[in-house]
């Protein structure tokens, strides 16, 4: 908060007589502080149920995330973004709170969401009818597809944003898509795939249901050697890797890190910013 508004916030009931060249000196010292602060991209920060956070997508990227996940639910016509129906609110759609943020971001940015940074992940987890869902997915997000990674008839045209769909995955609606502006996020089961990249660029996973290891001391040398497995193939072909449902603690995050996991599921935002910062 600016020196300004902070003044106002603290003697809200007495009048503040300033000259115009204080309020002027106020205000470029606030514009100023706001302009000199740098984000540094953190390219393995996963933002897990983002939208959960007080101020969504926006307080991820203030830590540098390159990677977001949005739950839909179709209501009504409407993609409305929640963990669960009973946290539904019309004013919380995928447009407010992600598409519409982005893409003037981008557009402010010279095209890219974090400078220096060609690729951002939104990862689209479909909670209703998967077809259905879809179908009003890809209405909206032709109106975004100009900063969207696409494939219109094979051709792979790369964009700012790589959307993701997640959850309840059509997967014959997507890949039949003369037009495609979203991937398919994989699971475990997908590693052999012979999908191209661009239709499956991420496999994903739950963490519990692979490893047994929760951090306290040392992985044991199979669960390691299983996990390098997981990344090697995915690698080969092109593919990021994720865990959800992995302990977000600093000894997990450490493994993940080094292993190469390229996304890093987390609830605690500046803590893994923290941590993927202060690497040597």
């Amino acid at each position: 908060m600016n020196r300004l508004r902070l003044l106002i916030r603290l003697f809200p009931f007495r009048k503040l007589t300033l000259s115009g060249a204080a309020v002027s000196s106020l205000l470029m010292a606030g514009e100023v502080k706001s302009q000199s602060t740098e984000v540094t991209p953190r390219q393995q920060a996963h933002a897990h149920n983002d939208y959960l956070h007080e101020r969504p997508l926006l307080d991820a990227l203030d830590q540098g995330f390159c990677s977001v996940e949005a739950d839909i639910f179709l209501v009504n016509g409407e993609l409305l973004v929640a963990h669960t129906r009973v946290e539904l609110s019309p004013k919380r759609t995928l447009q407010s709170l992600y598409l519409d943020p982005l893409q003037e971001r981008i557009a402010k940015n010279k095209g890219f969401v974090h400078a220096g940074v060609d690729s951002f992940t939104l990862l689209i987890d479909i909670k209703t009818n998967g077809e259905e869902t879809y179908r009003a997915l890809h209405r909206v997000l032709t109106k975004y597809a100009d900063m969207l990674t696409r494939v219109d008839n094979g051709t792979v045209k790369k964009g700012p944003i790589t959307a993701i769909v997640s959850g309840n995955r059509p997967v014959e609606a997507i890949q039949s898509e003369s037009l495609r502006l979203v991937g398919i996020d994989g699971r475990l089961s997908d590693l052999d795939s012979d999908k191209e990249s661009h239709l499956l660029p991420l496999i994903s996973d739950n963490w519990t249901s692979h490893f047994q290891w929760r951090g306290k001391g040392e992985i044991d040398p199979k669960e390691l050697s299983k996990l390098r497995s997981i990344v090697g193939k995915a690698h080969a072909k092109n593919r990021l890797v994720r865990f959800w449902a992995s302990p977000d603690n600093e000894s997990v995050w450490r493994l993940l890190r080094d292993e190469k996991v390229d996304l890093i599921n987390t609830d605690n935002l500046a803590g893994l910013s923290t941590f993927l910062g202060s690497k040597p």
